[in-house]
């Protein structure tokens, strides 16, 4: 691009941004680094994001990024993007935007900030490319000069898929306050993993942040992560008005646009019932009793070991009714979704047959 003057103003989206460098981080993953032509200067809260005009085949599209840049350095802006199985317009970013092109983009905008929410401590919890609000905070964290105590968990599906690895850790290695914490759905090939291996779980979380209750957390992954991450706070105790995330669906840019996040949990107040139909006893409980303690209770037996998730021994067919569940990989995504459950952790919620 060559020689720029930088100018004393901020960009405005009123102007075109232009691709000055692409980097790959990761298969299928790259981040784009953007100038604006004028020389302004950029000004945005780390964890905000850009909406890209994109021009794909058969029209423009419009497509939303976080930055994964930090506004501490302003010359330039960033964003990482990770292609899916049917993107489209990331698919035409990393196939098609080189360095010298010009395209339009919106904002910044977005309330997922950590600047919105101060505090002494923070957990960080991310999968993917949900990492990238993650770097952002974390990246104006070190160049403030005084890094706050980050606990930084991420998931990937692999070792060489965590994005960002080499920089966070170099940022770790030079400050107590950045602790990081990976799991990993599998260790690469030929390659030891001395970190988390499997399913983000409360044993994990409990191991990785012991202090969590007292962190204010930021979440940002694919929308069953989240779920996850919520359901595990909430069944632990966690002040949920201390949690706080990001869509990659509906970035949320004000806080009139914040959706009401109105998660189903058991509720001790709330009748439920469950039939164990080869036995043909019906027993009503609390939604705050757990399968296994009804059967317990009317007299049944299904064999148990751990009580928390974690082993699978009280797998058990459901096969009506809906039950909440916060377990601790003890049952796999194929179970759960042929009707399995893990009777220790699994509440019911109204009326639920079990086959027992």
């Amino acid at each position: 691009m060559g020689q720029m003057n930088w100018t004393a103003r901020p960009w405005t989206d009123d102007e075109p941004l232009e691709c000055a460098m692409v980097v790959p981080e990761t298969p299928d993953t790259a981040t784009f680094t953007f100038r604006a032509p004028s020389g302004a200067w950029f000004d945005y809260q780390p964890g905000q994001f850009l909406t890209f005009d994109l021009p794909v085949p058969g029209g423009n599209l419009q497509r939303t990024y976080t930055i994964s840049s930090s506004p501490s350095r302003p010359l330039s802006i960033s964003v990482t993007v990770k292609a899916q199985k049917n993107s489209i317009g990331t698919r035409w970013m990393l196939d098609h935007l080189r360095p010298g092109m010009r395209i339009k983009a919106w904002g910044p905008a977005g309330i997922f900030s950590f600047l919105r929410h101060p505090a002494k401590k923070y957990l960080f919890i991310s999968a993917g490319s949900g990492i990238t609000p993650m770097m952002s905070m974390t990246t104006w964290a070190w160049d403030s000069g005084e890094m706050p105590d980050i606990i930084f968990v991420h998931a990937a599906r692999r070792p060489s898929e965590i994005i960002f690895r080499q920089r966070l850790e170099q940022f770790a290695n030079r400050v107590p306050g950045l602790q990081l914490r990976f799991v990993v759905k599998e260790p690469d090939p030929f390659r030891a993993w001395p970190g988390y291996t499997g399913r983000l779980s409360q044993i994990m979380l409990g191991l990785m942040a012991p202090d969590y209750l007292e962190r204010e957390v930021f979440c940002c992954g694919p929308e069953s992560f989240m779920q996850a991450v919520r359901d595990m706070l909430a069944s632990l105790g966690y002040d949920m008005a201390h949690y706080h995330q990001e869509s990659f669906a509906t970035p949320v840019r004000t806080e009139a646009e914040a959706p009401v996040i109105a998660d189903v949990m058991p509720d001790a107040n709330s009748g439920a019932e469950i039939a164990f139909t080869a036995s043909g006893i019906t027993a009503p409980c609390a939604q705050t009793d757990t399968v296994l303690a009804v059967a317990k209770r009317a007299g049944l037996n299904i064999p148990s070991g751990c009580t928390f998730g974690l082993c699978g021994t009280c797998k058990v067919k459901k096969t009506a009714g809906e039950v909440h569940m916060v377990h601790n990989g003890g049952i796999s995504d194929d179970d759960i979704a042929a009707g399995y459950i893990l009777a220790c952790c699994a509440n019911p919620i109204g009326r639920i047959a079990v086959e027992l």
